[in-house]
């Protein structure tokens, strides 16, 4: 088993920035992607980051330019850096660990969740 933790959510206005963090325990070595997801009532889940054990990175286009996803494996953390934020980033992040470093894969294993809200 996996758990992940996170941490660094917050409020935030916009054009701020947040800095999220991902603890990794347990059978890390069965991870190979890690990245954040975000929900926002009435919104569909969105894959808003994802990185390979290789260091390759994605991102959803709204936050393209803006969000960089960065890890350490020898650490088993992963971060996201959330700058110039807007109201429609607010929602709950969380982070998401893989088996596979595929971008469009079922991810295993799911922290609890951190609260980011942006205000206008």
């Amino acid at each position: 088993q996996v758990q992940l933790v996170e941490s660094g959510g917050g409020l935030v206005q916009a054009g701020g920035s947040l800095r999220l963090s991902c603890a990794a325990s347990g059978n890390t070595f069965s991870i190979n992607a890690m990245g954040w997801y975000r929900q926002a009532p009435g919104k569909q889940r969105e894959l808003v980051a994802h990185i390979t054990r290789g260091g390759s990175t994605n991102y959803a286009d709204p936050v393209k330019g803006r969000f960089t996803i960065s890890r350490d494996n020898a650490k088993n953390t992963v971060w996201l850096q959330m700058n110039s934020l807007k109201p429609d980033d607010t929602g709950v992040y969380y982070c998401v660990a893989g088996r596979s470093a595929s971008y469009y894969q079922h991810y295993d294993y799911w922290g609890q969740g951190t609260q980011v809200t942006v205000s206008s």
